[in-house]
């Protein structure tokens, strides 16, 4: 089950980081393992959601989603827009920016250099409302109680995540932007630069944000119906089970689905240029990553069962946040990329770590919850085969 649901990962997988390391040498190689990784990490929930969601639908729609989706998730959100993001930072063309990687990569890395302060504020900001809106949300899981529950008080004041993100890129662009490094250790005033690519990424987010909840209303509307049709066919005599979407109804969910999975490949896409702006080790390192998510949602969807390790999505959340304030700092210094790397791997690490203590922690109070890292003290249900 194991290697047929995860055979075409662990392909790509070899496959990437051996053409990293032939080609450009055993940084690359060390560079797309670590992007791989927080790809991964990042995009765990989102094989959660995806398996909420699909297992709904009829087998025609979730082979439908798992094939046309993939090539839309891997190709067009993962090797096409940090190509677009480049390009228009830059100022070239689509093409010319890959042209200009292969034949003149010192070029390259001048044009990207100089224009990273507007990708960092773009990116910046993005993450940064990413985890200002899941800090300050009401959860019944609590990873870093003494933080996170004040902050979730706080977050019954409307927009107040849009604000703080607002003052962070003025005070950004007052100070850190003013001596933005640039090509050849010169520093240059960027802060209109920022100020404006700061916006861009905050209303990115909105939009993103609004075609999420508009299809996340559409689909409770057609689950609402499949539970009227359920019940329906329990008076009929029918198995109800069998009832899947399909029709307009499976279509809203197919749209949801591409919509949540590009708003959750954002984070890893722009991530990534805290990391790298070598688009072929992006590329390599965010294409692997979309691989383990499909086989995620598979693996998910044929066991039937879901997550039950509760803190890993507070962890990638803090490495959402921590990426963030990377990209903002590099605006002016230069940090190591494997250092950036490393910072999201251990506290999604550290997440997973305090999850599975948690779950053997309920395993033997006999399946009540004791507290544990949330120190919620609930009782709770251990899920089997998770």
């Amino acid at each position: 089950m194991l290697l047929k649901t995860f055979g075409w990962s662990f392909g790509v997988t070899a496959v990437g980081l051996a053409a990293a390391a032939f080609f450009w040498g055993w940084e690359a190689f060390a560079l797309v393992a670590i992007l791989s990784i927080l790809e991964i990490s990042l995009s765990f929930d989102n094989a959660v959601v995806n398996a909420g969601v699909l297992k709904k639908m009829n087998a025609f729609w979730q082979k439908i989603f798992l094939t046309i989706g993939i090539l839309i998730a891997v190709f067009g959100m993962r090797l096409v827009f940090p190509v677009v993001i480049v390009a228009i930072t830059a100022k070239v063309g689509p093409i010319d920016a890959v042209q200009l990687a292969m034949d003149n990569p010192d070029r390259y890395e001048q044009l990207v250099t100089d224009a990273h302060p507007a990708i960092a504020a773009y990116g910046g900001m993005f993450l940064l409302m990413i985890f200002l809106d899941f800090i300050f949300d009401e959860r019944e899981h609590k990873w870093l109680a003494w933080l996170e529950r004040p902050l979730s008080r706080l977050g019954r004041v409307d927009g107040l995540s849009v604000c703080i993100a607002l003052i962070v890129l003025l005070v950004s662009a007052m100070t850190i932007a003013t001596a933005a490094h640039q090509h050849g250790g010169m520093h240059a005033d960027k802060s209109g630069t920022v100020m404006l690519s700061g916006i861009a990424g905050l209303i990115t987010y909105l939009i993103v944000g609004g075609l999420s909840s508009h299809f996340e209303n559409k689909l409770e509307e057609e689950d609402e119906r499949e539970h009227e049709a359920e019940e329906a066919a329990k008076r009929a005599g029918k198995d109800p089970s069998a009832v899947g979407l399909a029709g307009k109804a499976a279509f809203f969910m197919f749209l949801y689905l591409e919509v949540l999975d590009a708003s959750f490949s954002f984070d890893g896409v722009i991530g990534a240029f805290a990391i790298t702006n070598h688009i072929f080790w992006m590329a390599l390192g965010l294409g692997i990553g979309a691989m383990y998510v499909r086989s995620l949602t598979v693996y998910l969807v044929r066991q039937g069962t879901l997550d039950d390790y509760v803190y890993l999505e507070h962890g990638a959340h803090y490495a959402i946040g921590a990426l963030a304030a990377i990209l903002l700092i590099t605006i002016k210094y230069e940090i190591n990329e494997v250092v950036t790397g490393l910072v999201g791997v251990l506290l999604i690490a550290s997440s997973f770590w305090s999850s599975v203590r948690r779950n053997r922690a309920i395993e033997a109070n006999g399946g009540e919850d004791g507290g544990g890292a949330d120190g919620g003290g609930k009782k709770s249900e251990v899920t089997s085969g998770v």
